[in-house]
């Protein structure tokens, strides 16, 4: 292992801010900045030689193979903690602007929606893997949501609730039960878990996680981050009685004033829904 790549694993073994998920990602890219410094010519470096002229030359590197703006500023958040760890925030520009790296764009016009097949998920050969998959599907549900539920608590009858230790910026949130499928995940999920979680006994939340990414390798199945987008746009049409702009709706604006409020209220419930606390997120995952 070249010096750069173990002296920064290194540093997020010592330094673990954030959540599990946070950190690996983390480590992740960071270990990817490592290795592409070293496609770049910098095959020397050490974790304390980071200077201006490698941000410079990283970001000119992925804006050339034109990655996208999002995963770009999520590589910028990386070095800037990579910069303060070895008390050189200095080296890293406060702004993205400096970089001329554009703002994110928050509405789309394609959709990014993915299905989820029985026959995609008989190649899943870990029970608790696929039935944290189908709940995915089914209330829109990020991965670590659906791999800490615990059915028992979370069943309440009409809807689900979440609790603040399994989501994304630990704010609990409630989700409507309103389909026979649901309903019907929800009672396997209680029969296979019992009164514990989706994480067997013998296995930690880490543990499981490496599993569930291990099985749908195995299984061929990718960008599942788009069930999200799925519910999202089944929920708009359900709450509104249209389709949304990235599936073949009209637009927000072609609305009439009645019908655009009916809209906005509908975005608002998915945004909940989905754990976000802001309408313009749903753009995302609807179009505008």
């Amino acid at each position: 292992m070249r010096n750069l790549n173990y002296q920064l694993k290194q540093i997020c073994k010592h330094w673990r801010d954030g959540s599990y998920v946070t950190q690996n990602n983390r480590e992740r890219m960071l270990t990817q900045i490592a290795n592409e410094l070293h496609g770049l010519g910098y095959h020397h470096m050490r974790a304390n030689s980071l200077r201006p002229k490698h941000i410079e030359a990283l970001v000119n590197h992925w804006q050339d193979k034109g990655i996208a703006i999002g995963t770009i500023k999520n590589r910028m958040a990386a070095l800037r903690w990579w910069a303060e760890k070895i008390n050189k925030q200095n080296v890293v520009a406060r702004s993205n602007d400096h970089y001329g790296i554009p703002h994110r764009c928050f509405v789309t016009n394609e959709s990014k929606a993915k299905d989820l097949t029985q026959t995609q998920l008989s190649q899943v050969k870990d029970e608790y893997v696929r039935i944290s998959l189908e709940l995915q599907k089914a209330f829109g549900l990020r991965r670590e949501e659906a791999i800490k539920f615990i059915p028992h608590y979370a069943d309440k009858g009409d809807h689900i609730q979440l609790k603040g230790s399994w989501t994304k910026g630990g704010k609990p949130r409630t989700i409507p039960v309103r389909t026979e499928v649901q309903r019907e995940i929800l009672e396997r999920a209680r029969s296979l878990a019992g009164l514990g979680s989706l994480i067997p006994s013998q296995r930690s939340y880490v543990n499981q996680l490496r599993v569930y990414v291990s099985y749908i390798r195995q299984a061929g199945l990718s960008q599942l981050h788009g069930l999200r987008h799925a519910y999202a746009q089944e929920r708009y049409e359900e709450l509104t009685g249209w389709k949304c702009p990235v599936t073949g709706g009209p637009d927000s604006k072609s609305l009439a004033p009645n019908l655009r409020k009916r809209d906005r209220e509908a975005r608002l419930t998915i945004s909940r829904e989905l754990g976000h606390e802001r309408e313009q997120v749903t753009a995302v995952y609807l179009g505008r």
